[in-house]
């Protein structure tokens, strides 16, 4: 097993990670933060460091693929039914400010 270099988040880099998130920190948030985000990444180099040697990737855990049902027409609302609590329609269809 090859040994990995260990990757360390330093305090400046929590500092820096705060600055992007927009968060002020305490000192005591900075080094638990710090030790915390150590910690993670050491459960990560555990996790690396399992033998996957003549493992199948695994990415979903149960065999479904695409499970798929019939169409079944069932009765609806018509147009004017569904209309009929809109703010706002216009020629027919439902009206809503334009998101860009």
């Amino acid at each position: 097993m090859e040994t990995m270099k260990k990757p360390r988040i330093s305090r400046r880099e929590v500092e820096h990670i705060a600055w992007l998130a927009h968060i002020e920190l305490t000192e005591e948030e900075k080094t638990l933060f710090t030790e915390q985000l150590n910690e993670i990444l050491e459960y990560f180099r555990k996790i690396d460091s399992a033998d996957t040697e003549g493992v199948s990737p695994t990415y979903h855990v149960l065999d479904l693929v695409n499970v798929y049902r019939e169409d079944e027409v069932q009765e609806s609302l018509t147009r004017e039914e569904a209309l009929s609590n809109a703010p706002k329609k216009e020629r027919g269809f439902l009206k809503a400010p334009r998101i860009v």
